[in-house]
């Protein structure tokens, strides 16, 4: 299987196939940390006491994860909500999965909307 050669970083740095500069690393930890600056925390977000007992409540009637077999223990929101409150509520846009599925499938999916 042919490997792909090292590339120059826009720092000057060569950098091997499937690597990350250093510079990436702290750039992409910076942007980062400005953003939660900014990002309201969960519980203004709606993720309060009545969400905790509604998810219980959904994960106990969807134990399954749709993705896989394994027991869902997220209960994730199809359309991102952004903070519209009646979407964050609709429970036709939730669904039930496990943590592996909803930190890779469905991260990945919500990268390309």
């Amino acid at each position: 299987m042919p490997v792909r050669p090292p590339r120059i970083c826009s720092c000057g740095k060569v950098v091997a196939s499937g690597e990350r500069c250093a510079c990436q690393v702290v750039r992409d930890r910076e942007r980062k940390a400005r953003f939660d600056k900014t990002r309201p925390n969960a519980r203004q977000r709606g993720y309060t006491r009545d969400w905790d007992k509604a998810r219980a409540e959904f994960l106990a009637g969807n134990p399954i994860c749709r993705y896989c077999p394994a027991p869902a223990n997220v209960a994730d929101h199809i359309k991102p909500h952004r903070g519209d409150m009646r979407l964050f509520w609709s429970r036709s846009n939730w669904q039930p999965l496990c943590t592996r599925c909803h930190s890779s499938i469905k991260q990945s999916r919500e990268r390309h909307l």
